[in-house]
């Protein structure tokens, strides 16, 4: 049992996507459909699967191959846009595959340049329709702590709630301790939340910690209210609201 709301789709579910689903490789249009399905390959989001026949035949490469997947036999394709190729990042599904797969094209999501739903561009994965992700104000007051040392603390932190994850803590910058902060080079993609500006590893006199804390200084118009805001990993270190401390989760995602 977790503090927070557990995943409760299972693999192999597949929905509709109710929305144009497009992807871009080297500029170009290589698929674009109202007809996408959503196929839960794992429990913790979905993939989208493209009919054949919404994919421009002018990109694909046919290499005569087959494979036999958990999910049914696919032939495999490549993707060649001008001067940029993808080889093997396609795979259709043929007529032995799990109900409703049959003549679905699945792509390696990193093979594309871009996704986009409607003309929003979406990052590292669909988002999943049965989560939620909410930034909401609070006045709770939230103490963090590595190894004894605090490094940020707040009584006015934005708290965002996001389904099979731990409340993660988003505090002012001015609340943070920079005796112990270092400006990391990393950066990260969410499809809720955007592209990361900004990270920070920690020294304490025991270690050092790389890229616990992170901030979205342009997130998405959802999640809005984190603006600038910084986070740090509950997996890794020491959390404190209204002085109790939360216990680590296993997860690891920003």
């Amino acid at each position: 049992m977790t503090g927070y709301p557990g995943l409760i789709v299972p693999v192999d579910h597949i929905e509709p996507v109710p929305r144009r689903i497009r992807a871009l490789l080297n500029g170009q249009v290589v698929l674009d459909t109202t007809a996408a399905r959503y196929v839960w390959e794992w429990q913790n989001y979905p993939q989208y699967y493209i009919p054949l026949a919404d994919l421009d035949p002018r990109y694909l490469v046919d290499e005569e191959h087959t494979q036999r997947l958990r999910r049914g036999t696919a032939r495999t394709f490549g993707l060649r846009a001008g001067s940029e190729s993808r080889p093997g990042s396609v795979r259709v599904f043929g007529d032995d595959a799990l109900p409703g797969l049959s003549g679905l094209a699945r792509l390696d999501w990193a093979a594309l340049d871009g996704w986009f739903e409607e003309d929003e561009q979406v990052f590292v994965h669909p988002r999943d329709p049965y989560s939620r992700v909410d930034a909401i104000r609070s006045t709770r007051r939230v103490r963090i702590e590595l190894d004894g040392v605090v490094l940020a603390e707040s009584a006015s932190p934005v708290l965002v709630f996001e389904t099979g994850l731990p409340t993660r803590y988003y505090l002012n910058r001015t609340e943070l301790n920079y005796e112990y902060l270092t400006p990391s080079d990393t950066q990260s993609e969410c499809p809720y939340k955007g592209v990361t500006s900004a990270y920070w590893s920690v020294q304490t006199p025991v270690g050092h910690y790389a890229d616990l804390a992170w901030a979205y200084d342009f997130p998405t118009r959802q999640l809005l209210p984190i603006a600038g805001l910084v986070a740090f990993y509950n997996e890794k270190l020491d959390i404190f609201v209204d002085g109790e401390l939360e216990a680590r989760p296993q997860t690891h995602f920003s």
